[in-house]
């Protein structure tokens, strides 16, 4: 009777376990059925990244709801500008609490990649079967890609108009000799700084962006074969030569050793500064902040003589996935979302800027009469960026930079001596 008694207790449990577990696969099933993702539903992805601000509002919001629409994954938006983008990136690197996708300046990615922050894109797309010929570019570390751009931007030289008006400026220079000339009438004739650079060490993009598009512009480089190659180099000697002369006579805008990108947008942007380089993923933000504004693009102006095609400075806005990420499949469905035709062409339209898909077709009909004149000066021209997925381009940056201030504050006596200084300082770096 004990024994019975026994048995159907046991076979109780066993049969109400079954159920149990039948009915909890059951519901499973139904609530991966009830979601356009299945198992993703309640999956939410961080997105960090500067490319909401520069955009027009709700912009990049509306992109990112169509994907959650179409899978059910949720993208939360952490937009800040790129300097203040950059440290909170770093920081979470350094921490290992990256947001789980990243937007990523190509300078960014040798040091990322070295220590681990961001995963292996090759072996993602690999693993999802993903087209990499419709990319128009690859961020590669050690043969493996870790970032992808998205779209591209050229750097123009910005002109305010009235200021080289009211400084009797006839023409936007296009020589070394007239824009000098340029700026001695706009300081001695007007409240306005000529040009600006910005050297805070802490985002030393301005070596590569409002330094070396200088050099490029005249067909110059900072490397020779791939390696470093500043000693006795005449055409980076005379731009630094050049800067020096701008600092000396006051054309630069006050402050510059401790200007970071964004300053110097505001200062043009402010009608203080007669010219800057800067990309033209800023000609939304500048025509919305100032409506009204009278600016023009002009290509880089070009070392006296100099006859041939001019290198146009180029960056990109790229994207990675962090290593720390724990849904790594949807990070990469997100990123290749936004690498697809329409809506890579739909993101080139709206930021002013060049697709990453090679297939895609922007519609720049609608776009501002500026971003089609920048079109025609890349057209005329060749891209480059030589920090693009150089060794510790970041290190590179500052460490030009740390020489180019002592330069121009008098603690350093020749160019010569300047870049044979960064030329050491690189030098480990790509061996």
């Amino acid at each position: 009777m004990k024994l019975r008694t026994v048995m159907k207790k046991v076979l109780s449990v066993a049969l109400t376990g079954a159920m149990a577990f039948s009915l909890a696969a059951c519901g499973s099933k139904e609530k991966a059925e009830d979601s356009k993702g299945g198992d993703e539903k309640g999956v939410t992805l961080e997105f960090q990244q500067w490319w909401g601000v520069e955009l027009p509002e709700g912009a990049l919001d509306e992109i990112c709801q169509k994907f959650t629409d179409d899978t059910g994954i949720k993208i939360e938006l952490l937009s800040n500008p790129y300097a203040d983008t950059k440290t909170q990136i770093a920081a979470g690197a350094a921490a290992g609490t990256m947001a789980d996708v990243v937007g990523l300046d190509g300078s960014w990615v040798y040091d990322f990649a070295k220590q681990g922050s961001i995963s292996n894109l090759t072996k993602l797309m690999e693993k999802d079967g993903y087209d990499v010929s419709q990319l128009s570019d690859q961020i590669k570390y050690e043969g493996n890609t870790y970032m992808i751009p998205v779209v591209n931007f050229a750097y123009p030289l910005y002109v305010n108009m009235d200021i080289l008006k009211k400084a009797g400026v006839e023409k936007v220079p296009t020589t070394w000799t007239e824009f000098m000339d340029a700026c001695e009438k706009i300081t001695s004739k007007t409240d306005a700084a000529a040009y600006a650079i910005p050297l805070s060490s802490e985002a030393p993009n301005g070596i590569q962006n409002q330094f070396m598009s200088w050099v490029w512009a005249s067909g110059g480089s900072m490397l020779n074969e791939g390696k470093p190659g500043l000693k006795g180099n005449e055409t980076v000697k005379a731009v630094t030569d050049l800067f020096k002369e701008m600092s000396e006579k006051g054309y630069l805008a006050k402050g510059v050793n401790a200007m970071k990108e964004q300053d110097m947008v505001n200062e043009f942007q402010n009608g203080r500064l007669a010219f800057m380089v800067d990309g033209i993923s800023h000609l939304t933000l500048i025509k919305e902040e100032a409506p009204d504004l009278n600016f023009d693009y002009a290509p880089m102006p070009v070392k006296d003589g100099y006859a041939e095609k001019s290198g146009l400075d180029v960056a990109n806005w790229g994207i990675g996935i962090a290593s720390n990420c724990e849904h790594q499949e949807e990070a990469m469905k997100f990123v290749e979302y936004l690498m697809s035709p329409e809506v890579n062409a739909e993101l080139a339209q709206l930021a002013n800027a060049f697709p990453g898909n090679s297939t895609s077709e922007p519609d720049y009909s609608s776009n501002d009469e500026l971003f089609k004149k920048a079109y025609d000066i890349f057209g005329k021209g060749y891209a480059i960026n030589e920090f693009t997925g150089a060794p510790t381009s970041e290190d590179l940056m500052r460490s030009f930079n740390e020489q180019f201030v002592l330069y121009l504050d008098g603690d350093t006596a020749s160019a010569d001596e300047m870049l044979n200084e960064v030329q050491k300082a690189w030098e480990p770096a790509f061996e």
